[in-house]
């Protein structure tokens, strides 16, 4: 049985932790101070502490009184490289860098809930392993190392949770099945010969070829895929020429694709891949391409993810528990789920007006009872697990 009140009496922590590292921000395989504060803390709680793992990633084992299974929760703790644009008292010190995803919040939410556990070890059935997972901001991403230095092991199912701003605050959300995409990208350079604007007859324009190409790119997802698979492709950048009266030598366009099955993202590889190949030999152009498969999508494990709603809404949270829309973004927590059982779910920590600063932006923010609300969940669905027949 929860105990609201052990939990309830950790939220100042909760908020006192998460500001101290939103002021305190570090990039990807990079956050030395992040994961020493957190072994530290984890350690004087009695816990069970792994450093160094992936390279600056933390895990701490708690094992419980009572017989159960092991259950394990992640947060991931890097930041991104944005300037925090801020004026709040808790802004980034760190210029260029900031906690513009939350998770600030994730690693605040889950060093409360381990403290929980410590205070409540004689009534905890199983253990409760945590990961505390850096990287997971840029590939090749933290998860999938963290696995292979035994992140996993012994593991029964596992649990994640993001704060989410597009959702307000007091919606809590997933869906079974596939949730959040694979995040790919792809690069594709063009070389045609530069010259005189006057004489374009004696060129071959790499910049006309780039914009041809970017305008039939966004025929491959409607044409070429399943109209029932969601699929994206974007072109997020081009770049070319140097002068307003030279024709341009080189163009490099750079684009992501977000897919849910392995069908569709092979599809638009190829057709990624043929299309600039026909556009740019019709401008009498070379190319080279190149793709990047990010992460799998996140895929829940329809029982997880049935026990989560059934948890869930049995609390009094006062929240709106749904299955939500399929989400474009990407996630290395899909590594997790390749591996074990388990469930991905979202806590809406945006203004109820729809006002907050989407994720990534410079002026991204919490409302941080999010916080409180995810560490409720995941205590409650992690001992429901544990103690699961």
């Amino acid at each position: 049985m929860l105990s609201e009140e052990t939990i309830r009496a950790l939220e100042p922590d909760m908020v006192e932790w998460r500001r101290h590292f939103h002021r305190h921000p570090e990039l990807s395989f990079e956050e030395f101070r992040t994961s020493e504060m957190i072994a530290g803390l984890l350690e004087s709680w009695g816990l069970e502490v792994r450093r160094g793992v992936a390279g600056t990633g933390v895990i701490g084992t708690l094992r419980g009184a009572r017989p159960g299974k092991t259950v394990a929760l992640r947060a991931d703790i890097d930041a991104l490289p944005i300037q925090d644009q801020k004026t709040c008292d808790y802004a980034s010190r760190t210029p260029g860098v900031m906690h513009a995803c939350g998770h600030d919040g994730h690693t605040a939410q889950l060093l409360a809930v381990a403290r929980y556990y410590s205070l409540r070890r004689e009534e905890t059935a199983g253990t409760r392993v945590f990961l505390f997972q850096p990287a997971e901001e840029t590939l090749p991403g933290g998860a999938a190392a963290m696995i292979r230095e035994g992140a996993l092991d012994g593991v029964a199912a596992v649990f994640g949770c993001h704060l989410w701003t597009p959702f307000p605050y007091g919606v809590v959300a997933t869906r079974p099945g596939p949730v959040m995409a694979s995040p790919d990208e792809f690069e594709i350079e063009i070389t045609g010969r530069g010259g005189h604007a006057g004489m374009p007859h004696l060129s071959s324009d790499a910049l006309l070829a780039g914009a041809h190409l970017v305008t039939v790119i966004q025929s491959i997802v409607s044409r070429n895929v399943n109209p029932l698979d969601a699929a994206v492709v974007t072109v997020g950048r081009i770049a070319a020429g140097t002068a307003n009266n030279v024709i341009a030598e080189t163009c490099r366009i750079g684009g992501t694709v977000r897919t849910f099955t392995e069908e569709a993202r092979d599809v638009i590889r190829r057709r990624l891949e043929e299309t600039a190949a026909h556009v740019c030999a019709l401008h009498g152009a070379r190319h080279e391409f190149r793709f990047m498969e990010g992460y799998p999508p996140v895929v829940n494990d329809p029982k997880e993810t049935a026990r989560f709603f059934r948890v869930a809404s049995a609390l009094d949270g006062g929240w709106k528990v749904t299955e939500c829309d399929r989400i474009m973004a990407g996630e290395d927590f899909s590594y997790y789920l390749r591996e074990r059982p388990g469930c991905y779910f979202f806590v809406g920590a945006g203004r109820p007006d729809g006002s907050s600063a989407p994720h990534h932006h410079p002026l991204f923010d919490i409302e941080e009872k999010a916080m409180f609300a995810a560490a409720r969940l995941l205590i409650a669905v992690a001992d429901d697990a544990a103690e699961a027949s």
